[in-house]
């Protein structure tokens, strides 16, 4: 995957490129210290991705992303502020890291651009094969709540909880609310991870802390964090089956 580094501060790049060194798909190709520099690189070199900074002198790299004529490269952003997150996701960026980059980040967002490749690259897949794909514990969605944003893996979601038309996440110590039905969540979500305790709740089964008899035949699960969730007498069955109890 040919790979440009965008980023006026050069020990920036060095680190980047040492990062980078984890990764054998990625080739890096070229690097630029602003976007003068890196306009006709990418004209010429016509690079897969982008690690591009945002705050550069001249222009920064939203304004770079403009200036490129035809199809723009696939961009992961690399910046010290996380107040243009909600921007870099307008420009479709695939991942916005915040520095000093970290490895395991950098790890979830190289995986997320081979899957995207991936994607891209079979041609059988129709567009509504790609927006029904069922989602699993390490892929990263996108979760957008007002002004704030996160890129979150669903593995580290312990609960979706329904409000009328919106579904509440519940993950680390952030509850985001997501204009979506639990009904069209439930059929994106793997099964072997996410279970639908109730009419109001999916519970991710490895959160699972502590499992009690409840009323009517149901269960009362604790979730790691505290939240204690009523598995409903009818799906108690499907639960014991799941997890052969």
């Amino acid at each position: 995957m040919k790979t440009l580094l965008v980023d006026d501060e050069r020990l920036a790049r060095a680190e980047l490129r040492r990062l980078l060194e984890n990764f054998p798909k990625i080739d890096i190709i070229g690097e630029a210290a602003n976007a003068d520099e890196a306009l006709p690189m990418i004209e010429d070199l016509q690079p897969d991705l982008l690690f591009l900074d945002i705050q550069m002198p001249g222009k920064n790299g939203f304004e770079l992303l403009q200036s490129i004529e035809g199809k723009a490269p696939d961009v992961i952003f690399t910046t010290a502020y996380d107040e243009y997150a909600i921007k870099a996701f307008e420009f479709n960026a695939l991942d916005y890291l915040l520095k000093p980059v970290e490895l395991n980040r950098l790890t979830e967002a190289i995986h997320r651009v081979e899957e995207e490749h991936h994607h891209r690259n079979e041609p059988e897949r129709t567009q509504k094969d790609i927006s029904t794909k069922i989602l699993g514990e390490n892929d990263q969605v996108f979760v957008k709540d007002g002004e704030k944003c996160w890129f979150v893996k669903l593995g580290k979601v312990r609960l979706f909880e329904s409000m009328g038309n919106y579904v509440r996440l519940y993950f680390d110590d952030q509850k985001p609310l997501v204009l979506k039905s639990l009904n069209a969540l439930e059929d994106r979500l793997d099964p072997a991870t996410f279970f639908r305790a109730n009419r109001k709740h999916i519970i991710n089964l490895q959160w699972i802390d502590k499992i009690e008899p409840w009323f009517s035949g149901g269960l009362l699960v604790t979730l790691r964090g505290g939240d204690k969730i009523e598995i409903s007498r009818r799906q108690a069955i499907r639960f014991k089956d799941l997890l052969s109890l």
